[in-house]
């Protein structure tokens, strides 16, 4: 190679680095002032309380241990942190008139489905129902923890007070059998992507497709009517619909609702 070509190939070489340089700080700064602006906007103006039929819009907090559209004075007689935790943790748990339960509780990060697998590992076979309290997170972690739970032949159920939006409702779809109390509550918004403005659109549209897509395929091989997505793209990610008895039944998101 001449010294010529190897300076070119230098100088090349140095620009792309330069460029790639640019673009990982325009992608910081423009995910950083999103953050910024979601956070100094007032959020959306929807009531708040117990839902009913045309009225099932409400605020989503996902910090919110006990929101108001549940009945939380109702919660099981169980063991439950102040806060939700920041990640799922998974207990067996005595709950009263319900039962012993597993509870899966918390938010859904990423590599809580390698943590759950290994902790039904540790349990052999699992013979009580899955009591879930989540305000979601990962869809991808939901639908695979789904798929666990049905093939583990597992019923799941939602008590009293307790929550299950967002990506919560796929675990929910898992359970082969999928109890859901009157008093607590099941919700569903937009999947939330963070794609910077600076990539190309069509990245960004060809990702949430692939996305919406994987959920339809679950949804379909769990046995649920995949026309309740309609609920979760008509919301933005921060609102939740939540769904009402006959949608819950409708849907089949639900096999049995309870007190």
């Amino acid at each position: 190679m001449t010294p010529l070509r190897e300076m070119t190939m230098r100088r090349g070489l140095a620009v792309i680095l330069a460029v790639q340089c640019v673009i990982a700080i325009l992608l910081v700064a423009s995910d950083l002032e999103a953050r910024l602006i979601q956070r100094l906007l007032p959020g959306p103006d929807v009531p708040d309380g117990p839902v009913s039929p045309g009225d099932q819009v409400r605020r989503y907090e996902p910090r919110e241990t006990r929101p108001a559209y549940t009945d939380p004075s109702t919660l099981p007689d169980m063991e439950l942190p102040a806060d939700l935790p920041d990640r799922l943790e998974f207990t067996m748990q005595d709950a009263g008139e319900f039962g012993n339960v597993l509870l899966v509780h918390g938010a859904i990060e990423s590599g809580d489905a390698d943590r759950f697998a290994a902790y039904l590992a540790s349990l052999g076979d699992l013979t009580v129902p899955v009591a879930l309290n989540s305000p979601g997170g990962v869809v991808d972690e939901a639908l695979k923890i789904g798929r666990m739970l049905r093939d583990r032949d597992a019923d799941t159920a939602i008590f009293p007070g307790m929550v299950c939006v967002s990506a919560c409702p796929y675990m929910l779809a898992g359970g082969g059998e999928r109890r859901v109390s009157r008093r607590g509550a099941v919700g569903m918004h937009q999947h939330y992507y963070e794609t910077p403005a600076y990539l190309p659109a069509f990245w960004a549209v060809e990702d949430i497709q692939h996305g919406q897509g994987r959920v339809m395929e679950f949804l379909i091989e769990m046995g649920v009517e995949p026309s309740v997505m309609l609920h979760s793209l008509n919301t933005p990610p921060d609102e939740i619909y939540v769904l009402v008895e006959e949608e819950l039944v409708a849907s089949r998101l639900a096999t049995e609702i309870g007190e």
